[in-house]
């Protein structure tokens, strides 16, 4: 039987909310569409700086883009707690302030790890390369801060294996001496949350996960689709 990330995380939540203290966390955003529920949710408990480091965006306007849209989204959510305005939001007078760390764009980096495996499927070896990538620079960056926690925003995705990612993380924070905080949060309608929050802010929702192969599969997945019909 798999482990139940969701649940860990929710047991995590208690214990803090028990010692009534509010960690820091280092929360790795892939876009602001995934990080919407993620923020909401967690900034409850934890003092959450989002690092964003997503070298496998490997168009550069692609990914000026999506940061630009992530600023925005923290900006909005700033301004809330300032303004205690939380009208519509699942969240209260307990969120915290979100603060955002931009790593330095590298995809050269990524490109090189994933040599080779560029016909990989979707959720394959490539993803797991490109995963390990992220969350090993997440642990090494959480460490190096200092920060009590760190995670990822990539469970939110029903495309993305949870498993898989929650295996990574806590291999990498074992390996950094950094917590890693269990998740799946597209369970208990995180993704579901994560839409209507996109809707309400008017946040871009891209198609693709960022690398150029996943956008090549996107396209080509468009182009066989029956005319009329809607992609998942």
């Amino acid at each position: 039987m798999n482990p139940n990330y969701s649940k860990a995380l929710e047991k995590e939540i208690e214990r803090i909310d028990r010692e009534g203290t509010v960690p820091t966390l280092l929360l790795h955003s892939c876009c602001a569409p995934c990080s919407s529920y993620v923020m909401e949710y967690l900034r409850e408990h934890f003092a959450i700086t989002v690092f964003y480091y997503n070298p496998n965006i490997t168009a550069g306007e692609e990914y000026r883009y999506r940061l630009a849209e992530e600023k925005r989204l923290i900006e909005a959510y700033n301004k809330q707690v300032d303004e205690q305005d939380f009208d519509g939001m699942h969240s209260t007078s307990r969120a915290h302030k979100i603060a955002i760390l931009e790593a330095p764009y590298d995809p050269e980096r990524y490109l090189s790890l994933v040599k080779g495996y560029e016909d990989c499927p979707e959720g394959g070896d490539r993803c797991s390369i490109c995963f390990e990538m992220r969350l090993r620079e997440s642990a090494k960056v959480a460490r190096e801060g200092g920060f009590d926690f760190f995670t990822t925003t990539l469970t939110i995705s029903p495309l993305k294996n949870a498993q898989k990612l929650n295996q990574i993380g806590e291999a990498v924070g074992r390996e950094y001496g950094v917590m890693f905080l269990p998740s799946d949060f597209k369970k208990k309608n995180g993704y579901k949350r994560s839409i209507e929050l996109s809707r309400e802010f008017g946040l871009y929702r891209q198609n693709f996960c960022g690398c150029a192969f996943s956008k090549r599969d996107a396209i080509n997945k468009e182009n066989k689709a029956p005319a009329g019909s809607a992609l998942a």
